[in-house]
């Protein structure tokens, strides 16, 4: 259970070390790929993209007037983007429980199809009031959808090869940022949409698309390998294999909720850390995700609606080729935390050079900067975190967590960009400066407290065993990252 050494710790699980190397040159040679892409070819990267596009239409729908047909004042932009993050912080850990108890096959489609009504019902709202009740249940459904894929893929996939699986996913929050651009340039040529006008018309037709992507996806989605009906059995049985050879303490790769395990997950000190950094890198994801078409409406004035809003693709499609390569990057170099840590000087460049230049060439390439880095965080933490856990409880709640924690620093960025500090937005590039810098820090510094702690635990694992009961020398994956044979996976 180690990333230094492997040696066993129960005896339930009868797989040595040649049987897993055989059956991985097995998969890697020519079930794996099969598995891989039809797996991944599956509708989920499209449920996912639809929910970042649900979720950040909100910044496209502004600089179409939003604001001014429904009488926003002052902050009240800014509190409709909070009162999303309230509920979609609290809902993340029990969504991702209630996830582990369902199913991914039941409950991912039924909260696509939740986030999908509650954005048909934005076409219709008239009041401040009205928009902010329906921005919280948005919240409430799209709250387990990044843990909820995270943990389903955590199904399929060992732990080194999680990051760049979970990229395919993630890779759809700057393709949002991008196609919801392009959807929004396209759909605002339209006059209406019966009685629906302007940007009324793109909750419509980016809702029913996303409810209809959800009735598809209650046929189409499984839960696990087993449980794939497009998998042959020898396949089936490799894929279950790869997962529970790295679960060295447990013979099941699915086990019934475990409450001590959910709280060890929580409490694991990599994945708290490992959340605060998320938090840090949400503060910028967010921020761009709801402010980036406003900053480019104060960087080319003179623009159109329409110009402004392909403006916002190009650095979104930058972030999204980045998004894959940097966590392709760490699983070929089986490493997370220097990856991130490398990363982080790109965003800060990037606020560097806002905050240094009044010029717009020079501001919109700073876009580009930001973007490059920033996405990759969200395949990057939530797979980190996964990595230093052991059992299936463990892994559910450790995500949740990490999400849940990222989510706090979205919420923080949607009082980052205020009216009053525009058009250089000083305060908001500085936080993001700041932010970027301190993943910089927080990343050496849990890089160095991880190898300190397993070289620590390589001196004192004998004398450590020793004090442990026979039936708590078996029981890693109980004992979680307190037991002495456990090395933390940088």
């Amino acid at each position: 259970m180690t990333s230094n050494k492997s040696t066993p710790v129960s005896t339930q699980h009868d797989i040595t070390a040649d049987h897993l190397e055989a059956d991985t040159s097995v998969l890697a040679a020519g079930s794996q790929p099969s598995i891989s892409i039809a797996e991944e070819a599956r509708l989920r990267p499209l449920l996912y993209l639809f929910c970042f596009i649900d979720r950040a239409n909100i910044g496209n729908a502004k600089i179409a007037h939003l604001d001014t047909d429904l009488h926003l004042r002052g902050y009240d932009y800014n509190a409709i983007l909070s009162v999303f993050f309230i509920s979609y912080i609290l809902f993340e850990i029990p969504s991702n429980l209630v996830c582990k108890i369902t199913g991914p096959k039941i409950w991912l489609p039924i909260l696509t199809l939740g986030f999908g009504v509650c954005t048909i019902t934005m076409a219709f709202v008239t009041t401040r009031d009205q928009i902010m009740g329906v921005r919280f249940l948005l919240g409430v459904f799209e709250a387990g959808m990044l843990p909820g894929v995270a943990y389903y893929l955590s199904r399929w996939y060992r732990r080194h090869e999680l990051s760049f699986r979970l990229a395919l996913y993630i890779v759809a929050s700057p393709l949002a940022g991008a196609t919801g651009g392009l959807l929004a340039s396209a759909i605002f040529t339209i006059d209406r949409i019966g009685t629906v006008t302007s940007w009324r018309m793109l909750f419509l037709v980016e809702g029913i698309i996303t409810c209809g992507l959800a009735l598809i996806g209650f046929f189409t989605i499984t839960d696990n390998p087993e449980s794939a009906s497009w998998l042959s059995p020898a396949e089936k049985a490799l894929a279950r294999e790869r997962v529970l050879s790295e679960r060295i303490g447990s013979s099941d790769v699915l086990e019934k909720l475990h409450l001590k395990k959910v709280w060890r997950g929580m409490m694991n000190p990599v994945v708290l850390l490992t959340g605060f950094i998320f938090s840090l890198d949400n503060v910028t994801v967010a921020g761009l995700a709801f402010f980036l078409p406003t900053i480019v409406s104060t960087i080319y004035p003179q623009a159109t609606v329409i110009e402004k809003q392909l403006y916002t693709v190009p650095p979104y499609i930058a972030g999204a080729i980045f998004t894959v390569l940097i966590p392709y990057l760490s699983t070929r170099f089986n490493t997370r935390v220097p990856i991130m840590i490398s990363s982080a000087p790109f965003m800060m460049f990037g606020y560097i050079l806002f905050l240094a230049s009044t010029n717009p060439q020079v501001r919109y390439a700073a876009t580009f900067f930001v973007t490059s880095s920033a996405f990759a965080f969200g395949a990057l933490c939530p797979a980190h975190a996964a990595a230093n856990v052991d059992s299936d409880s463990a892994r559910a709640s450790a995500i949740g967590l990490v999400v849940m924690l990222g989510s706090c620093g979205a919420l923080i960025s949607t009082w980052s960009f205020l009216p009053w500090d525009a058009p250089n937005y000083f305060i908001g590039n500085g936080l993001n400066l700041a932010t970027t810098t301190a993943i910089f820090i927080s990343g050496v510094c849990m890089l160095l407290w991880m190898r300190s702690d397993n070289r620590r635990r390589d001196r004192v694992e004998a004398e450590e065993m020793m004090k442990l009961s026979d039936e708590e020398k078996l029981s890693l994956e109980c004992l979680e990252w307190r037991h002495p044979q456990w090395r933390w996976r940088i």
